[in-house]
Formats: C-alpha cells, sequence, structure tokens
C-alpha cells in the first residue's frame, strides 16, 4: 500500500478518472443523439428499424470489451498501470475521431455506417480495460479502510461527463433550431470530445505507478494471464453476475432515458434533458456515499439491500411512470433508480477489487466486467426498445432490470454468503 499524502492522492484520482470521463462522455452523447445519428448513418424504412440499427452499433462495442480485457489487461498487468492506461486512452481517441468525423449515408453511402462501426469497436476495446485498469490504480492507492470510497470516484468521473454533456446538450437545444440539430449540430458534442483528448492525455501522463505494482515481483506474461483467468474462472464468473444489476442499471436510468423520456414518453427534449442531468448529479452524489458506507459496514449488506428492493420496486415504479407521463413522474423514478444503482455500483466496483487475484486483477476484473456489460448493459437500449414494440409494454424496462437485480443478488449471495473465497481475501488490500 502506497503512503501517498492526501493530495498527492487527490492529483491521481483526477488524473487516472480522466479518461473515463471522455469514455462516457462519448458513450452519453451516443444514445443521446440517436435518433440524429439514425437518421445520419442508417436510414431505414421506419423510424423503429433505424434506431435499432443504431442502438445495434452502439451495443456492438460492447462486443468488444471482453477481448479488450483479456489482451489490454495482460498488458496492464505486466507493464504497469500508468502505460496501461495510455494505450487505452489512445485507441478510444481514435475511435470517438471516427463517430466525430465520418460524413452521412448521403455522402458516402454504406462506408459511413461501417466506419462508424469501427469506431464503435474500437471505443469499445479500449473501454473493455479502462474501467477495470482506473478502478485498480484508485484500489491500490486508497488508504486503508477507504477502498470503498476511492474507488467509487472510478463510476463518479462517469457521472460527471453525464452532467457536462447533458448541459451541452441542454445549451445546444436552446440556441439552434430542431432542423440544424439534427442535419449537423448533433456532432458539435463529438468535436469538444475530440478536442478535450490531446489534454486529458497530457494529465494522465503525470500519473505515477502504484506502489503496489512496483513491489509486486512477478510479471505475467499473456499466456500465464491466460492461465489465470481460465483457472480462476467461477471467481470470473461470480463477477460478472455481481456486474450485471451495475451495467443494466446505469445504462437504463442514463443512455437510454433520453430516448425513452423523447420516444417512448413523448416528453419534450428539454424535459428529458432535464432528468437525465438530475440523474447525473444524483448518482455523482450517492457514488461516493455508499462507497464509504460499504468501508464501514461491509460490501454485503449494501449490495444485498440494493438489489432486493430493486427486484421488488423497478417494475411498479415503470408502471406508475408511464400511467401518467409527466416530468415530475419521471424525475421521481429516475432518481429512485438512480439511488439504487449507486448504492449496488458504489459498494460492488471495490468488491471486484477484492475477490480477483492480484496477479491477474486488471485482466480478471476487466473480463468479468466486460462479459456482463457486453451480454446485458450495452444492449439495454437495443433490449428495451425491442421489448416495448414487440409487447406494447411500455414498463417493461424495469423487468428488464429486476431481472439483472435478481443474477446480481444470488450472485452477492453466493460470494458473501457460500464464500468462494476465503473471507480473508475479501477484505485485504491489494497485493
Amino acid at each position: 500500500m502506497t503512503s501517498q499524502p492526501s493530495r498527492s492522492r487527490l492529483g491521481a484520482v483526477i488524473r487516472v478518472t480522466s479518461g473515463n470521463f471522455i469514455e462516457m462522455y462519448d458513450f452519453f452523447l451516443f444514445g443521446f443523439y440517436a435518433t440524429a445519428i439514425a437518421r445520419a448513418f442508417f436510414p431505414a424504412g421506419s423510424e423503429f428499424a433505424s434506431l435499432m440499427l443504431t442502438f445495434a452499433t452502439f451495443g456492438a462495442g460492447f462486443l468488444m470489451r471482453p477481448l479488450g480485457a483479456v489482451v489490454l489487461g495482460a498488458y496492464v498487468d505486466r507493464v504497469g498501470r500508468r502505460r496501461g492506461l495510455l494505450v487505452t486512452l489512445a485507441i478510444m481517441a481514435a475511435g470517438t475521431a471516427l463517430v466525430a468525423f465520418v460524413p452521412g449515408y448521403d455522402s458516402i453511402g454504406l462506408l459511413a455506417p461501417a466506419l462508424v462501426l469501427l469506431g464503435r469497436l474500437l471505443q469499445g476495446l479500449s473501454a473493455g480495460v479502462e474501467l477495470g485498469g482506473v478502478s485498480v490504480y484508485l484500489a491500490e492507492i486508497a488508504p486503508p479502510g477507504r477502498r470503498g470510497f476511492f474507488v467509487a470516484w472510478q463510476s463518479a468521473s462517469q457521472q460527471m461527463a453525464i452532467v457536462v454533456s447533458a448541459l451541452l446538450g441542454f445549451g445546444l437545444n436552446t440556441v439552434m433550431d430542431r432542423a440544424a440539430l439534427d442535419a449537423w449540430g448533433w456532432r458539435i458534442p463529438f468535436f469538444i470530445g475530440c478536442l478535450i483528448v490531446p489534454a486529458i492525455f497530457v494529465i494522465r501522463r503525470q500519473l505515477q505507478e502504484t506502489e503496489a505494482f512496483k513491489a509486486s515481483t512477478h510479471r505475467p506474461t499473456f499466456r500465464q494471464t491466460l492461465q489465470g483467468l481460465g483457472l480462476h474462472w467461477r471467481v470470473i464468473g461470480l463477477g460478472t453476475l455481481l456486474v450485471v444489476m451495475t451495467t443494466v442499471s446505469f445504462y437504463l436510468i442514463t443512455v437510454y432515458t433520453p430516448t425513452f423520456g423523447k420516444a417512448v414518453l413523448k416528453l419534450s427534449t428539454t424535459e428529458s434533458l432535464l432528468v437525465t442531468l438530475a440523474v447525473g448529479l444524483s448518482n455523482l452524489l450517492w457514488l461516493p456515499v455508499m462507497g464509504g458506507l460499504s468501508d464501514r459496514i461491509g460490501r454485503a449488506p449494501v449490495m444485498v439491500v440494493a438489489t432486493a428492493l430493486t427486484v421488488l420496486t423497478a417494475y411498479p415504479m415503470m408502471a406508475w411512470l408511464v400511467s401518467g407521463p409527466s416530468l415530475g413522474r419521471m424525475l421521481a423514478v429516475e432518481l429512485w433508480l438512480s439511488f439504487l444503482y449507486a448504492s449496488y455500483n458504489g459498494a460492488t466496483i471495490a468488491a471486484l477489487t477484492e475477490v480477483v487475484p492480484a496477479h491477474i486483477r486488471t485482466a480478471g476484473f476487466s473480463l468479468a466486467y466486460s462479459i456482463a456489460t457486453a451480454l446485458f448493459g450495452g444492449f439495454t437500449p437495443l433490449v428495451c426498445t425491442w421489448l416495448i414494440d414487440t409487447t406494447g409494454n411500455r414498463a417493461v424496462p424495469g423487468l428488464w432490470m429486476s431481472g439483472a437485480a435478481l443474477l446480481s443478488l444470488v450472485a452477492t449471495l453466493c460470494v458473501y454468503g457460500w464464500r468462494v473465497q476465503p473471507r480473508r481475501q475479501a477484505v485485504a488490500a491489494p497485493a
């Protein structure tokens, strides 16, 4: 464990989470401007088909995450947290530039959606290890008894990105007319993201390697990392299930919310933006609070209560919302779901850094998180759009979230009740 002073730790937290900020900034923009992106790159015979193609492309990026988790995760575990996180930022920047600058379908035909898909795949490859690398770094610099609080800032940085992008979207919606915004104005936030990347690269270059990594004498090869992942498959599997609730609820209440508010509930763009902004601020508040609470009372109590409440309340709250759509109701429902998400996530991310063995910590964490995101979270907008169209039930996203919470509840009971690993490993400092 490093003996960094508080000011040094604060600087390290800001530097390491800056990449997470730009990652989620781009991801959120893709979801918020999904209808405009659909018209620009995926013209189809119906709005539903066009939107489905757009969300399928959004989800395709998540299929690259497991590959990024294994390949780039093994690289980070071998060369160090600092060098690895610089590489992931460079890959992420390339994907962002593609989405921002590719001409529309009307200009270059099928090449347009192909290049956008390539951009999303590059973003997915980078994101596969970005979150895990940042979480492990924060866990390794955290002082004793504060790991939950420190690691929670990984997710909190993503909420800052949501707040910034929502404010930017609100501003553009105010100063631009709808036709201009749909035609080209939606690209402006992506251009701004490209301008931010060089500054973040400079900031991240100032990162110091963690003392925990420098003290480690074993640098696993790629083959050894693969063997370690295979040996600890049960831990990786349970870790994947632990993350299902986190990833589904996050993409439901952030990326999908603007589309749900506009396309399903028929609320205005401004109202949907205000709700999204409130959700980002709520997440930003509750994540470190609940991470800190899990340091005091343990990860398991927080995780069990949050998942159980989600199973019981997600669908009834959504049903209440769609029975009389309004800004007030949507705000109330989204803030409740935000509290449940932040409570669970605040404890879970730290828990995952604790149950994965040290020598494959980045690769193992990233693989578990990436599989859950690829199979569940990343396709949440697509699944919800399809479920609503198929069933005619506008509240059905609540069932999707409840099902995810049930899987994570079972996994939590397995990890902490049946103790797949010795209890002492779950509370020891990262090595």
